[in-house]
């Protein structure tokens, strides 16, 4: 078997009295994209700074492609790129200078960092303010500078901390496409994320941290499985509506029941039997609802309902509510 390219064992790292990780564990396989993800507070940035070797972890050990991040953290700087949540670029800066001046402090030869520089910038679109000060760009234009400093000395293992935060639709895509192209090459990335279709399309694996410990780890698809085969969402014209509906479709057999707003969620069995039960029951209780449809779970489903942010309305063996 290969090995991992990070493993994690029992990752604690505290603030004073805060337990900000506690005994985290999970492992991440060479070239692929691996997914962090949790709420805001939940520990990933925490995580990622002791990955990358910018905080001291307090017990557990950490190793990068065979390295300890602790005992060889001059070592595994050389191995990791990282891209922070807020841009570290200076501002005073041009864009070429900023990118320059990572070649030089990763000590690449001169005609290597200056020919890499003029490749990053094309490929996030930024040949052409190359020569204007940082302080002038766009917050998406510094976000996409910052990307492209932590790819300078073409790392084997990448960090990206909430990379597409403030990206418009375009260059968010534009990252997907170049993280594709990275974990093509052979670099190993991790992403931490509150866009879930973000992980959910890019990333092979992901690990959910709630409150500092690992409570999910798996594919995208095995973590929507846990929340059902199937997902019927049934909208209604209003709350009250929305209220008789989770309660009538509280009968179906195996199905878990969540409304939200005027909207109620069946999530369990099979799509067409399914959805031809819900009519039924909803045309005997006179109920007529605006909208249905079948679908699969999404990722953010099931990162609401491992979190405890879903609001379940009724458990599948709840008895019938008012007709």
């Amino acid at each position: 078997m290969t090995a991992p390219a990070i493993s994690v064992d029992r990752l604690t790292k505290r603030f004073g009295s805060l337990t900000a990780l506690a005994e985290v564990c999970f492992e991440v396989p060479p070239a692929s994209v691996f997914g962090l993800l949790g709420p805001n507070g939940a520990g990933k940035t925490t995580a990622v700074k002791v990955l990358a070797t910018l905080l001291h972890p307090d017990g557990g050990r950490v190793v990068v492609h065979g390295l300890d991040v602790v005992a060889e953290a001059a070592a595994v700087r050389r191995l990791v790129g990282m891209a922070g949540q807020y841009a570290a670029v200076d501002a005073n800066l041009t864009g070429r200078e900023n990118l320059r001046l990572i070649g030089r402090l990763s000590q690449l030869r001169r005609p290597v960092f200056r020919r890499r520089a003029d490749e990053l910038l094309d490929r996030f679109e930024l040949a052409d303010a190359a020569t204007r000060p940082v302080r002038e760009y766009s917050g998406g234009m510094r976000r996409r500078l910052d990307v492209a400093a932590a790819l300078v000395a073409r790392p084997a293992v990448l960090f990206l901390d909430e990379p597409t935060t403030g990206l418009d639709l375009g260059s968010r895509n534009q990252l997907w496409e170049t993280i594709r192209e990275l974990v093509g090459g052979g670099t190993t990335v991790v992403l931490t994320t509150q866009y879930l279709e973000e992980a959910d399309r890019l990333a092979e694996r992901v690990a959910v941290i709630d409150r500092g410990r690992v409570i999910a780890d798996g594919s995208p698809a095995a973590l929507k499985a846990m929340v059902g085969a199937t997902v019927l969402e049934v909208v209604l014209p209003d709350v009250p509506a929305a209220e008789r509906a989770a309660g009538v479709l509280g009968r179906l057999p195996d199905v878990r029941i969540e409304r939200d707003g005027s909207a109620v969620r069946a999530a369990g069995g099979d799509g067409a039997g399914l959805l031809m039960a819900a009519v039924r029951l909803l045309d005997e209780a006179g109920i007529e609802p605006t909208a249905m449809q079948v679908r699969g779970p999404t990722l953010d489903e099931a990162f609401l309902r491992l979190t405890g942010q879903a609001e379940p309305v009724l458990a599948a063996a709840a008895g019938p509510g008012p007709a």
